[in-house]
């Protein structure tokens, strides 16, 4: 794309998104470096969410354009959004593990979905990989309602670790944790990043989060990117846009 960051995994251009006569996102534009964890940051309904759902083609935007790892996202027919989203990783705000199965069908669920010609060696060996990186290899039999919070939101990247994603796009990943496993998990999040290169968006108002995961922070002010910066840089602005989240 034109004028864009060549080493950005994801560029978004311009983006328009409205539901009736709001406008959510207003030319909202910024990239996704290489291997870097981009915070996007705004106030409760601002359209943080809206954004990252656009971003892997769950929402259709109305203008602007959206690169994701060279494809032009709103072309993509639905095969061609199923192969990227088996390179881009999703955590859900809710977890979305299903509760009628244990921990390792879920974990093979996007396995059958996107991996045809996978093994039962190779799947375990997946699941197991998955497991271990988030420190839960002994849940494999167990049920979502057996496990506390902090470990059904680890459970729910394991999945998204289990096809080896490129991105991950994380929505709110500390919300309803306590104070001590929302920095365990947001620790998991800057380990993962380092252990397998990813790239993140990570959409957070938990300034504990943000601080410790951000290389950079996207600041989402009235449906735009506002500024983009790092957080030391950011948190001395006396701009009251800016600080209002940094008091």
């Amino acid at each position: 794309m034109e004028g864009h960051n060549p080493d950005a995994v994801i560029a978004i251009d311009r983006l328009v998104k409205k539901f009736g006569e709001k406008v959510v996102l207003n030319e909202f534009t910024v990239d996704l470096k290489r291997g870097e964890n981009l915070v996007v940051l705004g106030r409760s309904g601002s359209g943080k969410s809206v954004l990252i759902k656009c971003v892997i083609g769950l929402m259709r935007p109305e203008s602007g354009t959206i690169n994701v790892l060279g494809e032009d996202v709103l072309s993509l027919d639905h095969d061609g959004l199923d192969n990227i989203r088996s390179r881009v990783g999703f955590l859900f705000q809710s977890n979305a593990l299903y509760d009628s199965m244990t921990v390792k069908q879920n974990l093979e669920f996007p396995m059958r979905r996107h991996l045809k010609n996978i093994d039962y060696k190779e799947s375990m060996d997946r699941i197991m990989d998955a497991l271990e990186n988030v420190g839960l290899a002994h849940t494999l039999n167990m049920m979502p309602s057996e496990l506390s919070g902090g470990m059904q939101k680890r459970i729910a990247l394991a999945r998204t670790l289990i096809l080896n994603p490129e991105i991950i796009l994380y929505d709110e990943p500390t919300t309803g944790l306590d104070p001590i496993t929302g920095k365990e998990i947001t620790l998991l999040m800057k380990e993962i990043q380092e252990k397998y290169k990813t790239s993140s968006i990570i959409i957070s108002h938990d300034m504990k989060c943000v601080k410790r995961a951000a290389d950079r922070i996207a600041v989402l002010v009235n449906g735009s990117c506002y500024a983009v910066d790092t957080y030391d840089n950011l948190k001395r602005s006396s701009d009251p846009n800016i600080n209002q989240f940094f008091e």
